[in-house]
């Protein structure tokens, strides 16, 4: 019981100490934050054809609108808020909308062309996206409204589409900020990698410790029990069977010794007690004969 007490708490000191060690890895791993983008009113935005997807065409940091979230891409890395200029959170991966952005929309944006159309794009104010872009998403409203403000546009096919997705998938992972980015998170992972062994070392180290105690603080029980009935057993029946023996020898060879010299001794006495009678009786003929 001894052994189970230490090992439980040997187990239990080794939990607190790894676990200030998890959290300070969990720690060495955060993410900076991109700097605030600064904006003098709320931002005007307009809709990219062929998507959802709502762009700020007036500032040079890639910020976007998609789905009730701002996004914002900085040096490889994803962040994603419910307001324009604060809460910014990072966001683990690629957001699934981004590869049906075109690169080039600044350039289209600015020559007022998509693909050799006209392209009229509409300024939508902050306050009236933020009223609409739900219903505007369901009912499909930009396909119906103008197709986006593009003259003479019809939309891509949908296996077109997936063919740039694709493209620009690869595109966007041939980025050096992005190949960078790729890089950083190993070389964090790795920091905690080097002490996960420890702890797993240590928990191999004990675990067979706990299961050899157990029938370590078993087993002398069994055994102690068994040399304690055992030899009871055993002696018990030796000294039950062995004092009758003894006994039964002790009462029979005294008896068989007495009984053969009590035979014989009044034999022995009988004889000589009957010769001096006759002897007398000869006496007194010769005494009576004379």
């Amino acid at each position: 019981m001894k052994k189970l007490f230490w090992g439980i708490s040997l187990l239990a000191l080794i939990i607190g100490v790894s676990v200030p060690t998890m959290a300070r890895a969990e720690v060495n791993v955060s993410i900076v934050l991109p700097p605030p983008v600064v904006f003098a009113a709320p931002p005007a935005l307009i809709v990219l054809p062929d998507t959802y997807v709502y762009v700020v065409p007036e500032v040079d940091a890639d910020i976007y609108f998609y789905n009730g979230w701002w996004w914002h891409l900085w040096e490889g890395r994803w962040y994603r808020s419910h307001y324009y200029n604060r809460g910014w959170g990072y966001y683990n991966r690629v957001p699934s909308f981004y590869f049906d952005v075109d690169p080039g929309w600044r350039g289209y944006y600015r020559d007022h062309n998509w693909y050799g159309h006209r392209w009229n794009y509409e300024r939508i104010p902050h306050q009236r996206l933020q009223q609409n872009w739900k219903g505007w998403q369901n009912d499909r409203h930009w396909e119906r409204q103008g197709t986006w403000g593009v003259q003479s546009y019809k939309p891509r096919p949908e296996r077109q589409r997936q063919e740039l997705r694709q493209q620009r998938q690869q595109q966007y992972q041939q980025r050096p900020e992005v190949q960078k980015q790729r890089q950083q998170p190993q070389r964090q992972e790795r920091k905690p990698e080097a002490q996960q062994p420890k702890q797993q070392r240590q928990e191999k180290v004990q675990q067979p410790q706990r299961e050899e105690r157990k029938p370590e603080a078993q087993q002398p029980k069994q055994q102690r029990q068994e040399k304690v009935q055992q030899p009871q057993r055993e002696e018990r029946r030796p000294e039950a069977q062995q004092p009758k023996q003894q006994r039964q020898e002790k009462v029979q060879q005294p008896q068989k010794q007495e009984r053969k010299p009590e035979a014989q001794q009044p034999k022995q006495e009988r004889h000589p007690q009957g010769k001096p009678e006759r002897g007398d009786e000869e006496k007194q003929d010769r005494q009576d004969r004379r």
